[in-house]
C-alpha cells in the first residue's frame, strides 16, 4: 500500500487567462516534512490551493491516498486527513477560543484522537490563558496559534501550514517554530511555506522551490541548506 497522502500530477492553474501553474508535480508522503520555499507570487498558494479543491486547475490530476479527487469539494479532501492554516488564518472573531477549538474537534481518519483540547492547550499555554476571549480579542500571534490550535483538533495526517510566521514578533516567531518542530515529531506530515529558508531547511526533510509556476529544485533540504548559489538565485531577495 503506497504511504503517499497528497499528489499531484503535470497541475495547470489559471487565474482568468493568467497561467499561473505551469506542469507542477507534487507529493507528500506519511510522517514526511517538506518546505514549500520560492519567493512572492510564484504560486506556492496557488499549489496548495489547487490541490485542496479551492481553485480548479485546468489540466492535471490531484490524488489524496491514491484517489483522484482533482478539483473535488474542499470539505471531502480535508475529510481526508488534511488540515490547512491559510495565510488569512480564518478563524471565528465572534466566538471565543474554547469555541473555535470545540468546533473543529473530530477524530481521525484512522479513528485517532492524538490532538485533544487539553493537548492543545499544553501545547499553546498563550491560549490557555486566554480561553474565554473572543477570537477577535487575540493578538496576530495569538490568531495564528489558534488556527494552527484548531487545525490540530481535526487530528490531521497532513498540515499545510502557509506563512504562519508573516509579520509576527520574533518573540512568537520562535513559539511558533517550536510547535511545528512538536507537531513533526509526533509524525504528522507537514508541508511549510515560510520565507525564513533556513529555518524551513533545518526542520525539513525535503524542499521543493517554485519559479513562476514550475518547480525548479526537489531534493533534501540538506541540499538546498549547504548550496549558497542555489538560495541566492531563487530564494535571495
Amino acid at each position: 500500500m503506497s504511504n503517499v497522502l497528497l499528489e499531484a500530477r503535470e497541475l495547470h492553474t489559471y487565474y482568468g487567462s493568467s497561467h499561473i501553474l505551469h506542469g507542477v508535480d507534487f507529493c507528500i508522503h506519511k510522517g514526511e516534512t517538506l518546505g514549500l520555499m520560492g519567493r512572492n507570487g510564484m504560486g506556492k498558494t496557488t499549489l496548495i490551493r489547487s490541490m485542496l479543491g479551492l481553485v480548479k486547475p485546468r489540466h492535471g490530476t490531484v490524488s489524496v491516498r491514491g484517489d483522484v479527487m482533482t478539483g473535488g469539494p474542499t470539505h471531502r479532501i480535508a475529510r481526508q486527513g488534511i488540515a490547512y492554516v491559510p495565510e488569512g488564518r480564518g478563524i471565528f472573531p465572534n466566538l471565543s477560543v474554547r469555541e473555535n477549538l470545540q468546533m473543529a474537534a473530530r477524530a481521525g481518519v484512522d479513528g485517532q484522537r492524538d490532538w485533544t483540547f487539553e493537548r492543545v492547550m499544553q501545547t499553546f499555554p498563550r491560549l490557555a490563558e486566554r480561553i474565554n476571549n473572543g477570537g477577535g480579542q487575540l493578538s496576530g500571534g495569538e490568531q495564528q496559534m489558534l488556527t494552527i490550535g484548531r487545525a490540530l483538533m481535526t487530528n490531521p495526517d497532513l498540515l499545510i501550514l502557509d506563512e504562519a510566521t508573516e509579520g509576527l514578533a520574533p518573540l512568537i516567531v520562535r513559539e511558533i517554530w517550536r510547535v511545528i518542530r512538536e507537531i513533526r515529531d509526533s509524525g504528522i506530515a507537514t508541508v511549510i511555506v515560510d520565507k525564513n529558508h533556513a529555518a524551513v531547511t533545518s526542520i525539513t526533510d525535503r524542499s521543493m522551490i517554485v519559479v513562476k509556476g514550475q518547480v525548479v529544485f526537489d531534493g533534501a533540504s540538506t541540499e538546498v541548506r549547504n548550496n549558497p548559489e542555489l538560495i541566492q538565485k531563487h530564494l535571495g531577495v
